[in-house]
Parts: structure tokens; C-alpha cells; sequence
């Protein structure tokens, strides 16, 4: 059930005051002990799309037990498929272009019919500024960004590796900052300037993965979080609290144990938390949902084809990982509002063969103008598929080469990288050839805030993705280095289940 009721504090709000008069009046250097007393856990409330003077997105927690399951479908279709919506798709192929444009014309070409239509490419199509709602960075107004099409190239053989590199926006958070702040783009903006690291341990001193973790401030404001596999979840104040208050109470809880520390702003920048009492039992062996998030657009049928091909490779190497996960495999691909579908997914199953059968079957095709529907891709996979339960990591490989549609009202991806976290999803965004620096600017936040990396396509020549595999990219990134791109999506996967505790 989703609750829609405003969050609650575990004590009154006398205490939070009291709490944050001690820490100042007397200098303290560490957070004053409160008293376990009557619980209540704070509960979500509805999100912006639904009441505007909300911003904390619904989530329910992840609870399925299970995936062994068939391959359970669900398609969104687009406005090709929609009869009811036929006048509407003929007034958004009108802003697209002449009403004598052939359809064909309409849809993101493959980069095979790309390159064959090198010497008559067309000028950039300038796009009309987002919805107002839609925030620019800090230090600019927003502008009007300019939609460029994938450069024209050949198709790469089959067997040529793609390689890609990789960088960790919270391990160098003061150059992610940086990159922000030159990077002038329509986004939607969570101010992450403000950061702590909360680290949750039980009374052994072992680390407590898949915590539930709540943050509130006097004020009401609240978010919500899990943590890794590691215990660890990055907190970031003031990007659900405006207000800016000066203390929070951080509560944490699992498998029936909870606890309760206080965060005061500029006092340290971590917090340590340790849940009391025995651990619950471990599962037998670690658990992994895997979900891989693609557009499923026209120029993005190199990436889809290498990762048909690459898929059992993964799924071996990820199992014979020292922790033998339990893994279940996810798929969700989008394109766009004006093709056959708009969101396709593919529920959790632990049947490779089944799953190799879905991913086989994807065709990249379509999407007309560059920006595509990832916000509601995304909101699915974070709403809508069926998540395991407590002692669970939560992964989601999304490969795209371009930003989403910002102009679109619906769901937007701040509002469901927040989710994420609260329901412990892990983001690895990876930059496909093509993408441009809105592109990157919104992976990169999606990444960086759900606790995962920013992975990007190299090559040979950085601007030519037909020049073959290397390590340059276009990206505004430093200090990386290049595997190939399966070899790399086994390495993010290693790392997270290696931070897992050795009983668990």
C-alpha cells in the first residue's frame, strides 16, 4: 500500500529543538544521546506531480521474494499505436517538420542509414526552451540548446569490443561540482552541494546493508534512503530541504532494530550509526537484481546489438563472482512518444535463456527528435518492477545516447533518482556515442545521487565513434581508465557485492 499522509516524528518536536540548542549553546562535538521511546516511521508523501506543494516522490519498498518466474511483459504504447491520441501525433509530426515530410523521415536514423546519407546530412534543428518548471544551472538562465544528431558513421563489425571508461562523481565530488558549474544546460535541479555520508554498522562493527534510513528536519522536510552494500548512503540536506535547517534527525532501521543519531550542518561530514541487538539472519547468498534501462531508439543499434551478444558473457562472470549471487535480470527499453512504444518491460526473472530471448528480440528503431522518454522509462523501472526485499542490491545499468524530454509534464527523473534511493537503487549511467552535454549533465546527476557512476563510450577519435574502439571521449571527464564495456559492467557489479558483509 502507498501511503499519502504526511511524514511523523518518533519524538515531538521539542526535542529536535532542544537537541539543536545543546549542540550550539555548548559547543558540542558530537550529537546528544536520545532515549529509544515510542516509534513511528515517517511515511512518504505524495510527490510534486501530484500535489505542488509537496516534492517527496511515493515509493513503496521493495518486497517481492522471488524471481523465478516466466518473462512478464508489460508495453506502454506510443502515439503510432494510440488511436485516440492520432490528432495529437499529427500536430507533434507538424512541429517536427513539413506536413510532406515522409514518416520515415521522422524517426533517429540507424547509424548504418546515417552514414549512407552523409553528403545530404541537414543543418542542426534548434529546439524550443522546456517548460518553465524545468531549471537551469545556477549561474545561467536557460537558453535554447541545440539538438544535434549523432555524427554520420559505419556500422562496426560485430566481433570489434566496445570499450568504455568510468568515473565515481562521489569518490571526486569537489571536481563533479566543478563540472556543474561549467556546464550551462536545461535540467531539473537538486541542489547536492550540501553532502554527508552516513555509515550504518551493527554492535560487531560489521557493515549493515539495505538499511532503511529517514533524515527529517523540525520544519516536515524529509527523505528517505536505503543503504548499500556497503552500509554507506550519501545525504544530501538541502536537496529536500529548502529551508536549510540546521540539525536533522537521521533514523535508521532493520529487521526490527533501529537507532537514532542527529546531523548538525558543518559539524563533521559523516555520521556513524549502530544499530543494537543481533543481526537478522543473512540470506545464503548475496542477491542481485540487475536491470538493464536502454533506449531503444534508432541510433542506438550498435549498443543494443553488442550487449546481445555480450549478455551471457556478464551473467557468467557475475556468477562466478565469490559471493555466487542469486540474480534476477531486468529490461526495460524506451523510445518516444511518436513511435509503435513508448516504455517496454520486462519483469525480474532468473531465466537467462528467457531473458536472452526478450533482449534478442529488441529492435532499435525510431525516435524522430533527439531527446527521448527516458523520465518515464525510468519511473517505471523504479516504480514498477517487481524488487526484492530486504538484504537485496539493487542495480541499474541505463545506456543512452541522449537526454530526456524535459517538455513533456508526467514523471521526471529527479523526482524517481530520489525514489531510487529511498527504495536502494544503484544508477550506472552509461553515456552511448552521441550524447551531448545536457545528456551527460542529467546521467551524471542521476548517478551521483543514487550512489552509482558515470560510465562513457570511448574511442579511437574521441568525436567519431566509427573510428573503433580507443580511449578518447568527448566527455568532460579526467583520470579514467578504459576497460571493455562488458569486462567494466562485471567490475561495477564485483565491487558492490564485494563491499557486502563476509557472513552475508
Amino acid at each position: 500500500m502507498i501511503h499519502a499522509f504526511a511524514p511523523r516524528f518518533r519524538r515531538p518536536l521539542a526535542v529536535l529543538l532542544c537537541a539543536q540548542l545543546l549542540l550550539t549553546a555548548c559547543g558540542a562535538t558530537e550529537p546528544p544521546a536520545v532515549a529509544d521511546g515510542p516509534v513511528r516511521w515517517p511515511t512518504p508523501a505524495p510527490d510534486s506531480r501530484t500535489q505542488a506543494t509537496l516534492a517527496v516522490p511515493n515509493f513503496e519498498a521493495p518486497s517481492a521474494t522471488g524471481c523465478a518466474r516466466p518473462i512478464q511483459t508489460h508495453e506502454t504504447p506510443g502515439l503510432q499505436r494510440n488511436a485516440q491520441f492520432e490528432g495529437h501525433a499529427l500536430r507533434e509530426r507538424h512541429a517536427l517538420a513539413d506536413t510532406a515530410t515522409p514518416p520515415d523521415a521522422l524517426r533517429k536514423p540507424s547509424r548504418a542509414e546515417a552514414a549512407g546519407a552523409l553528403a545530404a546530412s541537414p543543418a542542426p534543428i534548434a529546439e524550443a526552451p522546456p517548460a518553465a518548471s524545468v531549471m537551469p544551472s545556477p549561474a545561467a538562465p536557460a537558453s535554447p540548446r541545440i539538438a544535434i544528431q549523432p555524427p554520420a558513421q559505419a556500422p562496426r563489425p560485430a566481433s570489434e569490443p566496445v570499450t568504455a571508461g568510468m568515473v565515481d562523481d562521489n569518490a571526486d565530488f569537489g571536481e563533479y561540482l566543478a563540472f556543474r558549474g561549467r556546464t550551462q544546460v536545461v535540467h531539473r535541479e537538486r541542489d547536492i552541494s550540501a553532502r554527508y555520508l552516513l555509515q550504518v554498522r551493527d554492535a560487531r562493527g560489521a557493515v549493515v546493508p539495505d538499511a532503511e534510513v529517514a533524515v527529517q528536519a523540525a520544519n516536515g522536510a524529509a527523505m528517505w534512503a536505503r543503504t548499500d552494500a556497503g552500509g554507506r548512503v550519501w545525504l544530501h540536506p538541502n536537496a529536500f530541504d529548502k529551508a536549510r535547517s540546521e540539525v536533522y534527525e537521521v533514523t535508521v532501521r532493520k529487521n526490527g532494530r533501529q537507532s537514532t543519531a542527529f546531523l548538525q550542518r558543518g559539524q563533521k561530514n559523516a555520521v556513524d550509526v549502530v544499530l543494537p541487538g543481533k543481526p537478522g539472519a543473512a540470506p545464503a547468498r548475496a542477491r542481485l537484481d540487475l536491470v538493464f534501462l536502454i533506449d531503444a531508439t534508432g541510433s542506438m543499434d550498435d549498443e543494443i546489438a553488442k550487449l546481445k551478444t555480450t549478455l551471457r558473457t556478464i551473467a557468467d562472470q557475475v556468477a562466478r563472482l565469490p559471493s555466487r549471487p542469486d540474480t534476477c535480470f531486468g529490461l526495460v527499453a524506451y523510445r518516444d512518444r511518436t513511435d509503435d512504444f513508448l516504455v517496454r518491460r520486462h519483469d525480474f526473472t532468473n531465466d537467462l535463456n528467457a531473458f536472452q530471448g526478450v533482449l534478442d528480440a529488441l529492435r532499435a528503431a525510431g525516435g524522430g527528435d533527439y531527446p527521448e522518454a527516458m523520465n518515464e522509462a525510468l519511473n517505471e523501472t523504479v516504480h514498477k518492477l517487481s524488487w526484492r526485499g530486504s538484504g537485496t542490491t539493487r542495480l541499474v545499468v541505463l545506456l543512452a545516447d541522449a537526454p530526456p524530454h524535459l517538455d513533456y509534464g508526467g514523471p521526471q527523473y529527479d523526482d524517481d533518482m530520489v525514489a531510487a534511493l529511498g527504495k536502494g537503487i544503484k544508477v550506472f549511467s552509461v553515456g552511448a556515442s552521441g550524447l551531448d552535454q545536457q545528456g551527460e549533465y542529467i546521467q551524471r546527476q542521476i548517478a551521483q545521487y543514487t550512489g552509482g557512476r558515470f560510465v562513457f563510450l570511448t574511442y579511437k577519435e574521441a568525436a567519431n565513434p566509427a573510428s573503433g574502439p580507443g580511449t578518447q571521449t568527448v566527455h568532460d571527464v579526467g583520470n579514467y581508465s578504459v576497460q571493455t564495456l562488458d569486462k567494466l559492467i562485471v567490475r561495477l557489479v564485483s565491487e558492490e557485492l564485494g563491499k557486502l558483509p563476509a557472513d552475508g
